[in-house]
């Protein structure tokens, strides 16, 4: 059994320090690695990246982490990129990669994911260049996905995104933003190739669980709406 602690939308800023190492100080003791599942900062300034770091530094477990739309707000994803990694955080962005515990290897495929929405409400690369740049993008993180996850010969794979692919888990938000909450394209590209789990963020007042069509599960971990530090799922298990 391999313990995956997982959340997202932590929303760092600068007066953060403090508020989520106290969480951490015995979280080898529930989990084996943690996953963070983007809007890592409040407006993706490099000072909340900077301090978001400190509290990620020598936790005791591997820490995955991949960025949201807030880390991209203000140009500076490369220097919170940098800031996480000198921690020693695994910042993935359309890749992978390998732990092994006990025996058994987990392998993470991350990537922030896109809008788009959902069968019977979503758009098309047809029309002006700006919805075509749109819907090609999540179509290329989507085939990006596949292609890595395709790749994994591991006894797990869990894929790691900011953006959700089903509907299930935005239950909650607003109908009108689904399509600015992710795209059915992302449940396309992992039930072609295989997985075992997929967590996602990005939506503060959706439900946590969720399915793809091909039956796989989706977790929303968002931390607004999980009410609590961070949250455990059990691979290997009967049960998460």
């Amino acid at each position: 059994m391999i313990r995956v602690g997982a959340v997202g939308d932590v929303h760092f800023g600068s007066d953060s320090a403090g508020s989520m190492r106290p969480h951490l100080e015995t979280i080898g003791e529930h989990a084996d690695v943690l996953l963070i599942a983007g809007d890592l900062t409040r407006h993706g300034l490099a000072e909340e990246g900077a301090v978001l770091a400190e509290e990620l530094r020598d936790v005791g477990i591997p820490v995955i982490a991949i960025l949201g739309n807030h880390d991209y707000h203000c140009d500076a994803q490369d220097k919170i990129r940098a800031l996480l990694e000198d921690a020693g955080v695994t910042v993935l962005e359309g890749q992978s990669t390998v732990l092994q515990f006990n025996g058994r290897t987990l392998g993470v495929v991350g990537s922030k994911g896109f809008g788009g929405g959902f069968a019977g409400a979503c758009g098309s690369d047809f029309g002006e260049p700006q919805m075509k740049a749109f819907i090609r993008h999540t179509k290329q993180i989507s085939n990006r996905i596949y292609e890595e996850l395709s790749g994994l010969d591991t006894d797990f794979r869990v894929v790691l995104l900011h953006y959700s692919p089903v509907e299930d888990t935005l239950e909650g938000e607003r109908l009108e933003i689904y399509p600015f909450m992710g795209s059915y394209l992302l449940a396309e590209a992992i039930d072609s190739a295989g997985a075992d789990l997929v967590l996602h963020g990005h939506a503060h007042a959706g439900s946590e669980k969720g399915r793809t069509a091909g039956k796989i599960d989706v977790r929303n971990v968002a931390q607004p709406m999980l009410e609590r530090p961070y949250t455990v799922y059990c691979l290997g298990s009967s049960s998460d």
